[in-house]
């Protein structure tokens, strides 16, 4: 099927939200080779910031009912899809199972694929946007594929999120690292002809390099304030540089629920002279800010819940901008992040191995250097949103043939 006869439906839980700028980078690819898109939100938005690239999507927003209140509504929803879906009271028999608020936005999907003609439906995360997606193709007939990120492939649910089910059902899977793409296969048996690994990419045009050769002694760590980004390890490690005399600021941009517990720690650790908090910032201060940095830290563990980070956003930006990054050897991280090679890597939750890392960036101009432009080469050849969205292009085109 040629791509300018495709139409696809983006199927996402929130739309927009801060932290999914991947999301954002990947649609903005597809509309700038044409691919005519839109986009289902099945939740309310959340958020009072959001990130300038929003305004230049220009895929049209689609807002679901989140939840059932009106059991009238929900009748006249059923009886909308008896009339304009195939086979549809069999095919809800087959889900009766299912939550009747994700069911009804799978029926209120269906009846808008139907009439937007769409081909093929692409859900980001397995969780809720991957359930209604699922149940949406099967009931309009058309394809469906999603990609699993991280949240929704570790975190231990309370209720069965039937992984294992939407990948067999999927057309295709998508995950962003090798790490995932192992994990699925292995645990919820996904069939290597049908998963892929395909990393998050960047238009590259916004992320021009600047060696970092000649900066501050500045640490800089950006992220959600949650306890698998690590950032209690990092004030760990940074009041052991304090004992040691090496001196350094921190900035720490983000907000979350650790908020108050990492100021706690800073005074523990008398180190707020040191360390500043911001909270959330535009995109493009921060990334004025990486610029500035001497390195940026992402001390990533897993959770007690069992949730980690994939392979975090933060990092490909970084070695894109040209700034060396340390992170931990947590999934998909230490893909990227080549201890030696393109950054550091140390082991997760040591405080120790940290500090010595970052003292060994502080320290040592040319290794800065090395590992930037190495850094950059890997974020040319592998994390380019164009050529990665393009990928995905043939993914939704070869399950029309």
């Amino acid at each position: 099927m040629a791509l300018n006869s495709l139409r696809v439906g983006y199927v996402l839980k929130r739309y927009p939200r801060f932290s999914e700028t991947f999301i954002v980078n990947e649609i903005l690819a597809h509309e700038r080779a044409g691919l005519s898109l839109a986009i289902f939100a099945l939740g309310p938005v959340m958020e009072s910031h959001f990130q300038p690239d929003i305004g230049a999507v220009k895929a049209p927003v689609i807002r679901m009912t989140d939840k059932q209140r009106n059991v009238e509504q929900f009748w006249n929803l059923v009886n909308e899809g008896m009339k304009a879906l195939p086979n549809f009271a069999a095919r809800l028999e087959e889900e009766r199972e299912q939550n009747v608020h994700e069911l009804a936005q799978a029926i209120g999907l269906a009846l808008e694929v139907r009439q937007r003609q769409l081909q093929h439906l692409h859900a980001h995360f397995g969780t809720q946007a991957a359930t209604v997606a699922r149940l949406a193709a099967k009931f309009s007939e058309v394809s469906w594929s999603f990609t699993a990120h991280a949240k929704d492939i570790y975190y231990r649910y309370e209720t069965d999120i039937q992984l294992a089910r939407k990948i067999r059902e999927a057309s295709h899977v998508v995950t962003v690292s090798d790490y995932n793409l192992a994990w699925l296969c292995e645990r919820y048996g996904g069939d290597r002809r049908k998963v892929s690994r395909l990393y998050n990419g960047l238009d590259l045009r916004q992320f021009p390099w600047l060696s970092p050769h000649r900066r501050p002694a500045h640490i800089l760590g950006v992220g959600r304030l949650v306890a698998k980004k690590g950032f209690r390890v990092l004030i760990a490690a940074l009041a052991r540089l304090q004992a040691k005399a090496i001196p350094f600021r921190c900035t720490l941009i983000g907000d979350g629920s650790e908020r108050e517990a990492l100021e706690a720690a800073v005074i523990a650790g008398e180190l707020q002279e040191k360390v500043t908090f911001t909270g959330i910032l535009p995109r493009q201060e921060v990334a004025a800010i990486i610029q500035e940095s001497a390195m940026v830290v992402a001390p990533c563990v897993i959770s007690e819940d069992g949730d980690r980070d994939g392979l975090p956003t933060v990092l490909v930006e970084a070695m894109a901008l040209g700034t060396p990054v340390i992170s931990t050897q947590v999934a998909g991280i230490p893909e990227l992040v080549i201890n030696g090679q393109t950054g550091l890597c140390v082991t997760p939750g040591s405080d120790s191995e940290l500090a010595e890392a970052m003292a060994m960036l502080l320290s040592g101009q040319d290794l800065r250097e090395k590992l930037a432009r190495q850094a950059r080469k890997t974020i040319v050849r592998d994390y380019d949103a164009d050529r990665n969205s393009g990928r995905l292009r043939e993914i939704f085109t070869l399950k029309q043939k």
